[in-house]
């Protein structure tokens, strides 16, 4: 194996070992707001994670937070739906690297007036995405986050996440693809697990979470809570 190799090889060794440690130690209290079981509730109906709240912090506090350029874009699903989104691709948090998406909250008549004024259009697997133009990409920098999904940087052991968020209060199996979401209402958490993906954690504020249950809960199957294992202490 070259040098160069190897010194790849090692560095991606360390970096999971680091989040390995971080998802299980207590770690650094200076470096809370960067872990993504640090969930704190300003008030009953919001959550607060990596230092910004939902539905009150925007995008520019997101870039702000995570020293990365925002990329944005504008989705229309099939059924005409409009979502606003915006992805950071290498965020370091706690030195470790993730990806995070967010749901912007812009107001129906604005999303159309930026759909209209899209510079491109391309097909994806789940309808279309409209380039948005530059003074929209601005705009969009000044409303609110509506939902936050984190995506660690390598695939994580179902035992960790019982040893940071506890069990979850439902578990759901998607009959399409076979993946389970452990749900969390109170904190407004929905963790996806997969034999394939690594694992995704989706925030939304409490108030909104059955917008995120329901769905699942129409085309899904609920598992025993029995067949949940139990956090090792």
């Amino acid at each position: 194996m070259k040098t160069e190799n190897k010194i790849y090889l090692i560095v991606g060794v360390v970096s999971i070992l680091l989040l390995i440690g971080s998802f299980l130690t207590p770690g650094d209290p200076t470096m809370k707001d960067d872990l993504p079981w640090h969930i704190e509730h300003p008030t009953p109906n919001t959550v607060r994670v990596f230092g910004l709240t939902l539905g009150q912090s925007s995008t520019d506090d997101a870039q702000k937070k995570f020293k990365e350029e925002a990329k944005p874009s504008l989705f229309k699903s099939p059924s005409g739906q409009l979502i606003a989104e915006v992805f950071f691709e290498q965020v370091d948090l706690a030195g470790l690297r993730s990806k995070i998406v967010l749901t912007v909250d812009v107001p129906e008549a604005e999303l159309k007036g930026m759909y209209e004024r899209g510079l491109r259009m391309a097909a994806t697997g789940s309808g279309k995405k409209i380039t948005m133009a530059p003074e929209d990409i601005a705009r969009l920098r000044t409303f609110p986050i509506g939902s936050l999904t984190y995506i660690p940087g390598f695939r994580v052991e179902n035992e960790m996440f019982l040893k940071r968020f506890g069990q979850p209060t439902q578990q759901v199996k998607e009959k399409e693809n076979g993946a389970i979401h452990w749900l969390y209402p109170q904190n407004g958490l929905d963790i996806t697990l997969s034999s394939e993906d690594k694992p995704l954690l989706q925030y939304v504020s409490p108030t909104q979470f059955h917008k995120l249950s329901e769905p699942l809960l129409a085309h899904g199957e609920v598992i025993p809570q029995s067949s949940v294992p139990a956090a090792k202490p």
